[in-house]
C-alpha cells in the first residue's frame, strides 16, 4: 500500500483448532510414498491495519466491520489452504488472528460458505519500533520514519499465516533482527552530500538498522507427506525517502534475501535467523515465495531488476502469471500512466494511484519441484457482482488483490 493514510518479546505463534480441515485431492502415490497433494496458496495485503495499537482487536472484537467483511468474503471466495495477509497489525497476544478467524472467516459472508483454519502463525515485525536514532535525517528523532520499519506503534502493518495444513511451529525461523550491513555487498545508501561511500547512515545506525522492514519468516507447513518452506515477507514500498533511494534500496536487498536463502550454502553462509542459527533452505526443500514485494518487474519504482532476482532464479519455478480480467479493464478505464506501462495490465495486482499507477507487486513464486496447476488474481470485472468486493477508491478491502496459485505438492518423506 503505498498511501501512508491511518488505514495503513518472543514470537506469538498460535496453532488453535478453529475447525476440521478438509483434505486437498490426492493422486495415487508410488508404493510405500505419501500421495501427492494438491494446495492453494495464497497471498494477500488486505489492508487490515489501524492508526492506533488496539484499534484492530477492537474492529474485529465483534463480527460488523465493513472492511473485515469484504476482506473475508474474498478468502471465502477463493478458498486457499494456505493464506499469508499483509497489513495485519500485530498484538503480542494474538487476539487480532484469533478475532478475525472466529468472527469473519469462520462465519458466511453473503452466502460464501465459512473457511477455517486450524493452524495459524504471526509474530512480532519491525515496523512502529522506535530506533532512538534519526533515520531520516530529518534532524529530529522519533515517529514513524525513524522506527526500524515505517509505523506509528509496533505491530503496525504486520503479517499473519494461516494455514489449513499443519505448521510445524517448532522449525519456524524469523529474520526480523538480520542486520542490513551483514548482506554481502548490501546497496547501503549514500550521502550525496559527502565523498564517502555508502554513508547515509551513521556505523551506529547501521550497527543495529535491520534490513527487514516488516520481517523475514520460513514457516514449514506440512502437506501430505512432505514440507513445504512458506517464504514470507513485506519489504519496504521503494519510495517515500530522498535522493539516497534508501527505501529504493532496502526494498531490493529484501528481496534479494530470499534468493539468496534458497541458492544453497554459498550464497546464504552469512544468513543468521533470530535464534542465532545461520545458513538458507538445505538443497532440495521445496518452498513457496509469497508476500506483497512491492516490485514489478518493469514498471514502478522499485531499482530495475529487483524481482528478477526471484523471478529468474534458477530454483524458482517458471510459468504464466497470476492474471485476471478486472486488472486488465482497470488499467484500460483509468489510463494516464498505465497506458505507458510495459508489464502487461493483466499481471498487475494493485491499484495504485499515479504515480505509479497500478503495478504487480504481490506474488507467489513456487519452488521448480511444485507443479502450478492453475493461478489467479482476484480481481472481477465490473460487470462482475463480486467487483463490489474490490471496488474503486476509497476500497471497499484494499487497494491489493489476493493473488492465488494451485500447487501440486510430491508425494513423499517430509523434508
Amino acid at each position: 500500500m503505498r498511501n501512508r493514510s491511518p488505514r495503513r518479546s518472543l514470537a506469538v505463534a498460535t496453532a488453535t483448532v478453529l475447525g476440521a480441515a478438509a483434505l486437498a485431492p490426492a493422486l495415487a502415490p508410488p508404493a510405500g510414498a505419501a500421495p501427492a497433494t494438491d494446495v492453494r496458496v495464497a497471498t494477500f495485503n488486505a489492508s487490515l491495519n489501524r492508526a492506533t495499537e488496539g484499534e484492530l482487536v477492537a474492529d474485529l472484537s465483534t463480527p460488523d466491520d465493513p472492511q473485515a467483511r469484504a476482506v473475508a468474503e474474498i478468502v471465502q471466495r477463493t478458498r486457499p489452504d494456505v493464506l499469508v495477509v499483509q497489513e495485519f497489525d500485530h498484538d503480542a497476544e494474538g487476539r487480532a488472528v484469533r478475532l478475525f478467524a472466529e468472527n469473519y472467516l469462520g462465519r458466511s459472508q453473503a452466502g460464501a460458505a465459512p473457511v477455517e483454519y486450524p493452524y495459524s502463525f504471526s509474530a512480532p515485525v519491525n515496523t512502529g519500533v522506535p530506533s532512538g536514532f534519526d533515520l531520516n535525517g530529518d534532524g529530529t528523532v522519533g515517529g514513524p520514519d525513524d522506527a526500524w520499519g515505517f509505523g506509528a506503534f509496533p505491530g503496525q502493518y504486520g503479517m499473519v499465516v494461516y494455514s489449513r495444513h499443519p505448521i510445524a511451529l517448532e522449525d519456524v525461523r524469523t529474520f526480523q533482527h538480520f542486520r542490513w550491513a551483514d548482506m554481502p555487498g548490501a546497496l547501503l545508501p549514500d550521502d550525496p552530500a559527502t565523498p564517502e561511500p555508502a554513508d547515509f547512515y551513521s556505523p551506529e545506525e547501521l550497527a543495529r538498522l535491520p534490513l527487514s522492514s516488516k520481517s523475514h519468516w520460513d514457516v514449514p507447513v506440512r502437506v501430505g507427506g512432505r514440507t513445504v518452506h512458506l517464504l514470507t515477507s513485506h519489504p519496504t514500498p521503494p519510495v517515500f525517502d530522498g535522493p539516497e533511494d534508501r527505501n529504493g534500496r532496502r526494498n531490493s536487498d529484501e528481496i534479494r534475501f530470499w534468493a539468496d536463502y534458497v541458492s544453497g550454502l554459498a550464497a546464504s553462509r552469512h544468513v543468521y535467523d533470530d535464534q542465532g542459527r545461520r545458513g538458507g533452505l538445505r538443497a532440495g526443500a521445496a518452498f513457496v515465495v509469497a508476500g506483497d514485494l512491492n516490485s514489478d518487474p518493469r514498471d514502478g519504482d522499485s531499482l530495475p531488476g529487483s524481482i528478477d532476482q526471484l523471478l529468474e532464479h534458477p530454483r524458482v519455478g517458471t510459468g504464466r502469471p497470476p492474471a485476471s480480467e478486472g486488472a486488465v479493464e482497470a488499467s484500460r478505464l483509468q489510463g494516464g500512466v498505465n497506458d505507458d506501462h510495459r508489464s502487461p495490465a493483466a499481471h498487475d495486482t494493485a491499484d495504485f494511484a499515479e504515480p505509479p499507477g497500478n503495478i504487480r507487486a504481490d506474488y507467489v513464486l513456487p519452488s521448480r519441484q511444485l507443479r502450478v496447476r492453475d493461478s489467479g488474481v482476484f480481481w472481477p470485472r465490473s460487470d462482475d457482482p463480486l467487483s463490489r468486493l474490490t471496488g474503486t477508491f476509497p476500497f471497499p478491502s484494499s487497494d491489493h488483490r489476493l493473488v492465488w496459485v494451485d500447487l501440486r505438492v510430491p508425494g513423499g518423506p517430509a523434508a
